[in-house]
């Protein structure tokens, strides 16, 4: 049940929609499941910590990338490194982000 939110969020994202909590409550309205606000205002406030298409941009990649996982990464130096701080905040969401369907 606990996808349900997280489907509301991606279809309010790629509607161009804002993600936050009324929004997220009338989706899963609508969707006929019954909202538990808690489960709302958490991934509301873990996804206004983190940018969506990046979000969905990585997980496409790893996920085309896992089965090349045990070759060597003989590119891994070359990659794109982030602030430790916006590294650091984007870990935190996703671990809060993470403890809803946990």
């Amino acid at each position: 049940m606990t996808d349900s939110y997280m489907y509301a969020a991606l279809l309010l994202h790629k509607a161009g929609k804002p993600v936050n909590e009324d929004n997220l409550t009338g989706v899963v309205k609508a969707a006929g499941v019954e909202v538990d606000t808690v489960k709302v205002k958490a991934l509301a406030s873990a996804l206004s910590e983190i940018n969506i298409d990046d979000a969905l941009k990585n997980a496409s990649v790893m996920a085309v990338a896992a089965p090349a996982a045990a070759a060597p990464a003989a590119g891994a130096a070359k990659a794109e490194e982030k602030p430790k701080e916006d590294e650091k905040k984007e870990e935190e969401a996703l671990a809060g982000l993470a403890s809803l369907f946990g």
